[in-house]
């Protein structure tokens, strides 16, 4: 049984809502890519998102410029996964890969399009 929590954020309004997917809507999204649009009626929303990352269980962030879904030790020197204070730092950091798999426990997405309201 595959199960994710997914915070849907709207640019518009600045507002983020979390709620759980489960079973056959959790298995629509499993092989998804960072920056995929998705129609979210498929898994009970209105509208289109967007996949913006995630994390897994462990709290390991995905990263859309790491192929796969597995982890992986990957050198950084900005961006999702590594901060820092010091100029030009570098640091061999794990993070998981871009694609969404059973291990992740948290699926982040901005919604993209509004579905059409009926007059």
């Amino acid at each position: 049984m595959v199960s994710f929590k997914l915070i849907l954020s709207d640019p518009k309004t600045g507002k983020s809502e979390a709620s759980e997917v489960k079973d056959a809507s959790a298995q629509f999204l499993v092989g998804r890519k960072i920056g995929d649009v998705l129609d979210g009626s498929s898994i009970g929303l209105t509208g289109k998102m967007m996949i913006t990352g995630g994390s897994d269980k462990a709290g390991f962030p995905m990263r859309g410029d790491t192929l796969g879904g597995g982890k992986n030790y990957v050198l950084l020197t900005r961006g999702v996964g590594f901060r820092t204070k010091e100029e030009g730092a570098k640091k061999r950091k794990l993070v998981r890969g871009g694609t969404i798999t059973e291990e992740t426990y948290q699926v982040n997405a901005k919604r993209v399009e509004e579905a059409a309201k009926a007059s």
